[in-house]
């Protein structure tokens, strides 16, 4: 797939973008802390790739129209106690990780469900356009900690600025602006103010050490910004297991701030529950009054075993009545297998060992990085054959999207390299509801990350990845042979 513009470019003025681009992001708080030089007081510019990628218009206007009725689907499933616990009912038993927020669930519906009716998403869907399709197919749902609404949104003017210095004007009208930032903002605003107390805080719940510092802190600017009469504080799990309370109104304290909100920017890995403290203060959060970003039940929902079970047969009819919206969420679907003990399990078994360059192996994480790929599956399953933690993982199909060219930048780098990349979509919407009807859907915004094409994981932070704007174009640029 041809770049957005011809490269390489000649070095003279590579070097002059480069620069610009650099003190762009600087300027903006395009920027991240580093995790092997971490300096509370130093950021670096975010990993970014120099001018915004291609992808097909029409399948991008498709997946931000699609994200409404995902919001909507993903709410449903959430509370729907009999889908959770069907879907989720093996992977309990051998995942601890999901076994204990399993029981924290089951521990609040057992006391006659949640004492705060209502939820904010916060939610993200990732695609990957297949050139075997010639189609979006999605990688996953987020429910949880979806990072990049921010940074992104800088971005898109910073790309902007960047193919106008390059004296293409021309191209600006084909990379959309994007909201998410303002957006996501908003629903975090709109859910404190249905909370309507206005002494009352939102809790941004973070990690011990924060490196995507820029991504949370402009959220709290951005909300300051929209209702300045709205207080944020920060806090880890261990701070809230340490010092909140939940009085007898069930309302949740902690150093003298009453919770309205809680935005949880951490808590999806086992790493951050390192005590039965962090446990503990999790469960008291799902007791409160708090509204939750996410909930329990969301974050259940987004697990890899529910979206295997949403792309059966007839599962995605459970929830939505519209045939034309169950059609345009099942065309998005790609192939998800059980792993389970059972003969459609043991099918699939034996279809990753034939070809396991076909698929992808995952887990119940999320947070990047755990997932098995290519040539590594077939040991990997062949050790775990006979063991109840075959049910854990689920089985995917490997999308092959379109490979093309861009400069890929990084911090400590003294030139930008000219590399083949390939792109993943991310679309943002966020939708407030309780198990009865929903308040609030919305689409708000999108975000790119790009990788090197002959990697498995592209992580940011790990080098291997960069953040990235969208280019559109018409779908018979894409996939060229």
């Amino acid at each position: 797939m041809d770049p957005c513009i011809p490269l390489p470019i000649p070095n003279e003025q590579l070097e002059d973008l480069v620069e610009k681009a650099k003190d762009y992001a600087l300027m903006h708080g395009i920027c991240m802390r580093q995790k092997d030089k971490f300096d509370r007081d130093a950021l670096h510019f975010a990993p970014f790739v120099l001018f915004p990628t291609p992808f097909p218009r029409d399948e991008y206007n498709k997946a931000v129209e699609l994200q409404p009725i995902l919001n909507e689907l993903m709410h449903k499933v959430a509370h729907d106690y009999d889908f959770l616990k069907e879907s989720l009912k093996h992977a309990i038993k051998v995942d601890d990780f999901t076994g204990r927020l399993w029981y924290i669930y089951e521990t609040i519906m057992s006391e006659g469900g949640p004492t705060q009716e209502l939820d904010v998403g916060l939610f993200r869907s990732d695609y990957f356009y297949c050139c075997g399709s010639k189609g979006i197919k999605q990688v996953e749902f987020n429910t949880i900690a979806s990072s990049f609404g921010c940074v992104t949104s800088k971005l898109v003017q910073a790309h902007k600025y960047v193919v106008a210095e390059a004296g293409r004007g021309d191209l600006l009208k084909d990379i959309p602006d994007n909201g998410a930032l303002e957006g996501l903002s908003g629903g975090l605003i709109e859910a404190w103010k249905i909370y309507d107390k206005p002494q009352s805080a939102i809790m941004f719940l973070v990690e011990d050490v924060t490196y995507n510092i820029c991504d949370q802190k402009f959220h709290e600017f951005e909300i300051r910004k929209q209702c300045p009469e709205v207080y944020v504080i920060r806090k880890t799990l261990t701070e809230l297991g340490n010092r909140a309370e939940m009085k007898e109104d069930k309302c949740l304290w902690i150093d003298g701030h009453e919770v309205a909100v809680v935005y949880m920017r951490c808590g999806y890995h086992p790493d951050q529950y390192p005590t039965e403290k962090e446990w503990e203060a999790r469960l008291m959060m799902e007791r409160s009054l708090a509204i939750k970003s996410p909930s329990i039940s969301y974050h259940l929902a987004g697990t890899k075993k529910v979206q295997q079970e949403l792309a059966k047969p007839g599962q995605v009819e459970r929830f939505l009545g519209d045939k034309a919206q169950i059609e345009s969420v099942r065309d998005i679907f790609t192939g998800l297998y059980s792993l389970d003990h059972d003969e459609v399990g043991n099918k699939s078994y034996e279809a990753a060992i034939r070809s396991p360059e076909k698929f992808v192996l995952k887990p119940q994480r999320e947070g990047g990085g755990n997932n098995v790929y290519g040539a590594d599956i077939k040991p990997f399953l062949e050790k775990i054959k006979d063991s109840e933690e075959r049910n854990a993982y689920i089985l995917m199909d490997r999308i092959q999207p379109p490979i093309t060219t861009n400069y890929m930048v990084r911090p400590g780098q003294a030139k930008a390299q000219l590399v083949d990349v390939i792109s993943e979509l991310g679309i943002f919407g966020y939708v407030i509801g309780d198990k009865n009807s929903i308040h609030t859907n919305k689409y708000v915004g999108q975000m790119l990350r790009t990788k090197l094409s002959h990697v498995d994981e592209g992580g940011v932070a790990a080098g291997l990845g960069a953040l990235d704007s969208v280019y559109l174009v018409d779908a018979g640029r894409c996939c060229l042979t």
